[in-house]
C-alpha cells in the first residue's frame, strides 16, 4: 500500500503539499497528474523516503525501502555497469538470482543493448532500462515519476504495459504522468493542485 496522510512539504517558504491525503491499494494502478511545480515529485520523493514531510505520514516511507522501487525522472543508472548489469543490481543487493533481467529488456525493447553502457544509447533507451530496473525484483509498491516523458509511441506502449502488469500482479502503483495513454490504464487519476490531491 501507498498512503501519505495530512501531508505539508514546504520549500523555501512556499507551502508546496498543503495536507495531502491519498491512497493506493495493492494491485492499483493510479495516476497522479498537476501542472509542472505542483509538487507532484516532492510528493513522490516523500512518499519513498527520500525526503520527509514537516507533518503528516506517509508509507511505505524509508522504513520499508525494500520492498518499495522507485523511478525517478534523473533515472539514477550507475554509469560503470551494462544496462544489464544496471537491471540486474537490485536483484544480487538482495542476493537473488539474477532471473528475468533480460526477458525485461526484450519486453521493453532493449535486448540487443544489454551490454551497452548508458552513455552508449539515448535517454529514451536509458529509461526503458531504469523501469526494468525498477520492476525486476517484485516490488511491493511502484513509484514512477513521468517513467514515458522521452518514449516514442510504440516504446510506451511497451512501457504502459509492464506498469500495468505490475499492478494486475500485486504492487501498488503511483504515477506522476502527463502522458495520457498512462491514464488510460490506470485504475483512478488523481491531480495535484494548488498543494492538494483531489
Amino acid at each position: 500500500m501507498i498512503r501519505a496522510a495530512g501531508v505539508h512539504r514546504t520549500f523555501g517558504g512556499v507551502s508546496v503539499l498543503r495536507g495531502v491525503d491519498l491512497e493506493v491499494s495493492s494491485g492499483e494502478l493510479v495516476t497522479l497528474s498537476g501542472p509542472s511545480g505542483s509538487g507532484k515529485t516532492a510528493l513522490l520523493s516523500l512518499l519513498c523516503g527520500f525526503d520527509f514531510p514537516d507533518s503528516g505520514s506517509v508509507l511505505p516511507g524509508l522504513a520499508s525501502w525494500s520492498a518499495c522501487a522507485v523511478l525517478p525522472q534523473s533515472l539514477g543508472l550507475a554509469s560503470e555497469l551494462t544496462l544489464e548489469e544496471n537491471v540486474a543490481l537490485p536483484l544480487r543487493l538482495a542476493g537473488r538470482d539474477v532471473d528475468g533481467v533480460r526477458e525485461l529488456l526484450a519486453e521493453l525493447g532493449i535486448s540487443e543493448l544489454g551490454a551497452r553502457y548508458p552513455g552508449q544509447v539515448s535517454f529514451g533507451q536509458q529509461q526503458r532500462a531504469a523501469l526494468a530496473r525498477a520492476v525486476v525484483a517484485r516490488p511491493s509498491a511502484l513509484l514512477a515519476d513521468e517513467p514515458t516523458a522521452h518514449l516514442d509511441a510504440a516504446s510506451a506502449e511497451a512501457a504502459v504495459g509492464l506498469l500495468r502488469r505490475v499492478a494486475d500482479e500485486g504492487a501498488a502503483v503511483l504515477i506522476a504522468t502527463h502522458h495520457d495513454a498512462v491514464h488510460a490504464v490506470a485504475d483512478r487519476v488523481l491531480v495535484l493542485a494548488d498543494g492538494q490531491v483531489r
